[in-house]
């Protein structure tokens, strides 16, 4: 890999990261941790629901504040890093997108799943309208084949997307897979091209390498490894190691380390780690927010969780069906009852 090179960061604790704590974030915490990113150098940090825009409901989960509060709260204190927002097409509308915009949002991710990215073209192209910085986030990235990938990426980029995304969003994928879907991009797109990467099989730096190395410029990270399953690419170990790999980001390793231990990891209820839970997420291939939906749907059926996400998995459910895990888990249970009779 190249020395010289640079990599932009874009921060999603306060997005991804609101699925690790059930999306309580108070706007004093993310004052603290938005003015602290700002200051260490990180040029995009993305803010709200961790579902995306609207995504505060009893089905994805209640927002303990209000985004738009916290997106503006964001906004706020950053004078160099820009505040970025997600949209999954079906949750949020180009409504709250202008919304987000008129409070000082410049980026606008718009997430789908990796099959279905011709419900980005409104999305997409209305960001763009508004001025923001357009990326196309296909997720569950691992449910396609490479083929397929390349033909949804290109819709996007036909759309105004000014990067797209590969989004390992169950955490699922290995590295070879990671450096074959981000080359088969590089080859034929001419926008930028980036990787976010989940932890739940203990390979999102790995994965988030192979991807450099392959050619990805735009990389998610999360302090603390904040974010949904086992969480994210860790910030602050992923700017020692490109540090360490003479690959500029930016970042100031000491600052970015510091918050990470001052100021996020006391929001944390509990360190990311690998639990099974999680470790059956990427083994599994499921959608790393379903882990608290199954922990809470096992705990009513008195079942384990691991079977939920294995069937999950096997009916290979998505991101917008958490629905479904009530019904998996009813179904689990009524079946061991009968089969005690």
């Amino acid at each position: 890999m190249s020395a010289n090179r640079h990599i932009t960061i874009t921060e999603v604790a306060l997005r991804d990261g609101s699925h690790a704590i059930a999306h309580q974030y108070t706007v004093e915490q993310v004052l603290q941790v938005a003015k602290a990113l700002n200051d260490a150098g990180i040029p995009y940090i993305e803010v709200s629901h961790g579902d995306g825009l609207a995504g505060s409901s009893l089905q994805y989960g209640l927002s303990r504040t209000d985004e738009f509060e916290l997106i503006e709260a964001a906004v706020s204190v950053c004078d160099q890093a820009k505040v970025a927002v997600l949209l999954l097409p079906g949750i949020g509308t180009v409504k709250e997108l202008k919304q987000a915009h008129k409070l000082g949002a410049k980026l606008a991710r718009i997430a789908t799943h990796v099959t279905e990215a011709d419900v980005s073209a409104q999305h997409l192209q209305y960001a763009k309208e508004l001025g923001m910085e357009t990326v196309g986030f296909l997720m569950m990235s691992h449910m396609a084949p490479v083929e397929t990938l390349v033909e949804q990426a290109k819709l996007m980029e036909s759309y105004g997307a000014d990067t797209v995304y590969v989004v390992d969003s169950a955490g699922a994928l290995l590295p070879h897979e990671v450096t074959a879907r981000i080359s088969a991009l590089r080859d034929s797109l001419g926008v930028q091209i980036g990787f976010h990467g989940h932890n739940n099989l203990s390979l999102a730096m790995a994965n988030t390498l192979a991807a450099i190395e392959a050619g990805a410029t735009r990389i998610d990270g999360s302090v603390r490894c904040l974010g949904a399953g086992a969480g994210n690419t860790q910030t602050e170990v992923l700017i020692a190691v490109l540090d360490r790999m003479g690959i500029s980001t930016g970042v100031d390793l000491y600052q970015i380390m510091d918050l990470a231990e001052d100021i996020v990891a006391p929001i944390l209820q509990v360190p990311q780690e690998i639990t099974r839970d999680s470790l059956v997420l990427g083994y599994a291939g499921v959608y790393s927010s379903f882990r608290l939906h199954a922990q809470r749907a096992a705990a009513k059926f008195g079942i384990d969780s691991r079977d939920i996400l294995i069937e999950l998995g096997k009916r290979k459910v998505v991101g917008g069906q958490e629905d479904m895990i009530l019904d998996v888990a009813a179904e689990i249970a009524q079946a061991r009852h009968a089969s005690v009779k």
